[in-house]
């Protein structure tokens, strides 16, 4: 049901969406193609900037992504290029990003490398990204972002009217406009 042509489009939009290059990574590794893998998941580790996480609640997707999730999710790439050791060491790196500590998942993923075991990569829960809230979607007001409009200049002194020329109400021998302007 993925496919990482459509990833390639949502990240030719906005090539910062780390959570993109995330989730094409996942489909990468899905279609065993681990160097593309390795790749993705690389980028959306930089694109978080030293970030333990990025919500993305401000873009109306409900999903928050951890930067503890894409280190483990390279060593799951790691563990399938049989780069063990560097698998270790990414994992490692993870347990200082986990909040709070709480490491019982990468204490066992640790593990799981030791005894050259391969991991599961974690993956944005399906509905979870680009569908917004119902309820969000309904409370949006509309915003006038181009307000009203206003004469910038006019070929008349002192002119403050604000409108269309076919709605100007016009004075007797005051203004005329020439037949090309009618046209």
């Amino acid at each position: 049901c993925f496919s990482p042509q459509a990833f390639d489009k949502t990240i030719e939009k906005d090539n910062s969406l780390a959570v993109g290059y995330f989730q094409r990574g996942f489909v990468h590794l899905q279609l065993e193609m681990y160097e593309e893998a390795l790749s993705d998941y690389h980028v959306a580790f930089s694109h978080l900037r030293e970030n333990p996480f990025i919500d993305y609640k401000q873009l109306g997707l409900r999903h928050i992504l951890y930067a503890w999730e894409v280190l483990y999710s390279i060593a799951a790439v790691q563990c399938h290029l049989q780069q063990w050791q560097e698998a270790r060491v990414t994992l490692e790196k993870a347990v200082v990003w986990r909040p709070e500590r709480r490491t019982a998942v990468l204490e066992l993923a640790l593990e799981r490398v030791q005894d050259h075991l391969f991991l599961e990569p974690m993956l944005v829960p399906l509905g979870e990204l680009f569908r917004p809230r119902k309820k969000e979607v309904e409370q949006l007001d509309s915003k006038d972002f181009l307000g009203k409009p206003k004469v910038i200049s006019s070929i008349i002194p002192n002119d403050e009217y604000i409108g269309f020329e076919p709605l100007r109400p016009q004075k007797q021998g005051f203004y005329e406009p020439s037949a090309d302007a009618l046209r």
